[in-house]
């Protein structure tokens, strides 16, 4: 069972890794020109599981959703919440009295799965984006991204903790 405290935490650090995450692709897309999926088509994505489709050839080309960019902006916020709870409930919680960046970087890299074998595929991009035009540095800027949310899950853990 989850306690309060444990939801609360969870809440808090990932949002907060969250945050650090998209403040990575915001500078990569806006300094580095590096450009970026939208959580706009991730919500064309979940808006279209109502009627009972979950892959597309080119979710780009799919027809557009009723609230797709709040829908898939509140689904990223929810999903970084989620992967917070991998932290914080192993152990009762222990993380939280003692954040390890160790952890929090293995448990960032380890939600890589996630799109590499979900999204992707789901999105019409392929297994770990290799029906993209350059599957190497999509699986690299992946990485990288999920790794600086490992980080954000550990600097969140820590102004929680101070907090």
């Amino acid at each position: 069972m989850i306690e309060l405290q444990q939801l609360t935490a969870a809440i808090l650090i990932g949002t907060g890794a969250t945050l650090v995450m998209d403040l990575w692709v915001w500078l990569l897309s806006t300094v580095f020109k590096v450009p970026s999926m939208s959580f706009c088509l991730v919500g064309r994505w979940i808006g279209h599981m109502r009627s009972g489709v979950f892959r597309h050839q080119s979710i780009g080309k799919a027809a557009p959703q009723k609230a797709e960019c709040l829908i898939g902006w509140l689904s990223h916020y929810v999903i970084g919440i989620l992967f917070a709870l991998l932290l914080i409930l192993p152990n009762d919680g222990l993380w939280l009295q003692n954040p390890s960046l160790w952890l929090a970087l293995l448990v960032g890299v380890g939600t890589v799965v996630f799109p590499f074998f979900l999204m992707q595929p789901a999105l019409g991009s392929g297994i770990a984006a290799a029906k993209t035009p350059s599957p190497a540095k999509a699986r690299m800027k992946s990485l990288l991204t999920h790794s600086v949310f490992g980080l954000g899950l550990y600097l969140s853990g820590l102004l929680f903790v101070m907090l």
